[in-house]
C-alpha cells in the first residue's frame, strides 16, 4: 500500500486574517508541504493543474521540479493534466525532464482529464458544464508514463515518434 497527498494548491483564505493567500505564498507553502511529506516518509505527492485565479498551480511539472530539488525519496506526480489547454508533446517533455531532475522519482497519472467548461478561456471550446471526460492523445505521441525511469540522458526528454 502507498500513502500520498494530492493537491490543486488552492489559494484559500487565511483563517486568522481572513485574507486570500497570494499565489506566490501558496507555492512556498506547497513546497514546504512536499518537503515535509518526504521527511515523514509518504510515498507520493501529486499536483493537479488548474487555470483559475483561485488555484496557484497551472504547470505541475515546474512546481514538481522545484520540489524535486528539496526532496530525496518521495515520488512526484501530476494529479491532472488538462490536455485541451496544452500541447501533449510539451506535457511529455516536461515530465520526462522532471524525471531527469528528480533522479527517476517522476510518476504520472495514467489519465489526464479535460474539462472544456473550466479551460474554455484558454482553449476556446464552449463552456458546457456537462463536458468532463478522459482525454486521449494520438498514438504517435509518446506516453510519459511509459518512458523508462532514470533514462540517464538529456535526450530522454525529447519525444520519439
Amino acid at each position: 500500500m502507498e500513502i500520498g497527498i494530492y493537491s490543486f494548491a488552492e489559494t484559500r483564505f487565511d483563517p486568522e486574517t481572513g485574507r486570500q493567500i497570494d499565489a506566490d505564498e501558496r507555492i512556498r507553502h506547497l513546497l514546504e508541504e512536499v518537503q515535509l511529506a518526504d521527511e515523514v516518509g509518504l510515498d507520493v505527492f501529486g499536483l493537479g493543474e488548474h487555470h483559475r485565479p483561485d488555484y496557484a498551480v497551472s504547470t505541475p511539472a515546474v512546481v514538481l521540479g522545484a520540489a524535486a530539488a528539496r526532496t530525496r525519496r518521495i515520488r512526484l506526480t501530476s494529479a491532472v493534466s488538462v490536455l485541451s489547454s496544452d500541447d501533449p508533446v510539451r506535457v511529455f517533455q516536461d515530465f520526462a525532464t522532471l524525471d531527469l531532475i528528480s533522479g527517476g522519482r517522476r510518476s504520472c497519472s495514467p489519465r489526464s482529464w479535460s474539462s472544456c467548461s473550466r479551460s474554455a478561456p484558454l482553449s476556446g471550446c464552449p463552456g458546457r458544464e456537462d463536458i468532463a471526460r478522459p482525454s486521449t492523445t494520438e498514438p504517435s505521441i509518446p506516453d510519459p508514463c511509459r518512458i523508462p525511469s532514470r533514462c540517464g540522458s538529456p535526450s530522454a526528454a525529447l519525444p520519439i515518434p
